[in-house]
């Protein structure tokens, strides 16, 4: 018994591999051609498996693209998700000002981790900023399950933080335009390298959001 269930895990786990290895090579091609400049032949190549391997798992290459944003949805829930999960909760009851700049503060410090430096950081940045600037089949995705929730909660956590000073609007607003920083940043990484120098430019980022953080909950 013991023999074919250690095949079958390891063909299981080629499976995974697989499937992971062609997920990664579509977000790198899509992130940086767009949807459509590639090919699901070029996708395999970078790959290293056939199209009938592609066409297995993901069917063709809309359901290779929308397999994407949610690996990308996953990845965000995997980094992100347990700070906003109790940053929600937190929510559910009256927040002080300076409780909500702390878990706004967490909030983004997650959120600059997952976007600028953990692994495929670049590739999903790109892919992201291209449905922001071109919807593409990929962007229903992305905003009922990243860009609208994680907005919204950033906003709402503004708003405390804010004491009442900034309406749900200008919340929403200042969400979006604290969100869109970093993932300008992610873009002029290399800039930043060559103008700045080599460091850690995540704990500089995080620093200067937790001073926007504080001027605006210390109004």
């Amino acid at each position: 018994m013991s023999g074919p269930q250690r095949s079958a895990d390891g063909g299981y786990r080629k499976g995974e591999e697989t499937r992971k290895r062609i997920l990664g090579a579509a977000l790198a091609a899509f992130g940086r051609k767009g949807f459509a400049a590639v090919t699901t032949r070029q996708i395999a190549d970078a790959a290293d498996t056939n199209l009938p391997g592609l066409t297995y798992y993901f069917g063709n290459k809309e359901g290779l693209y929308l397999a994407c944003a949610h690996d990308i949805v996953a990845s965000f829930r995997q980094g992100v998700g347990s700070v906003a999960a109790v940053a929600d909760a937190a929510l559910s009851a009256p927040l002080a000002s300076a409780d909500a700049a702390i878990w706004l503060k967490r909030l983004f410090a997650a959120l600059a981790h997952f976007l600028l430096s953990e692994e495929g950081a670049e590739d999903r940045a790109l892919f992201v900023q291209r449905e922001m600037a071109s919807p593409g089949p990929a962007f229903e995705i992305l905003y009922s399950e990243l860009w609208r929730p994680g907005i919204e909660l950033a906003a709402a956590l503004l708003e405390q933080a804010a004491a009442g000073r900034l309406s749900s609007p200008d919340s929403k607003v200042r969400a979006v335009m604290m969100i869109a920083s970093l993932t300008g940043f992610r873009s002029g990484q290399r800039i930043i390298a060559r103008t700045a120098g080599d460091g850690d430019h995540v704990v500089q980022v995080i620093a200067a959001l937790d001073e926007q953080i504080d001027a605006l909950s210390e109004r």
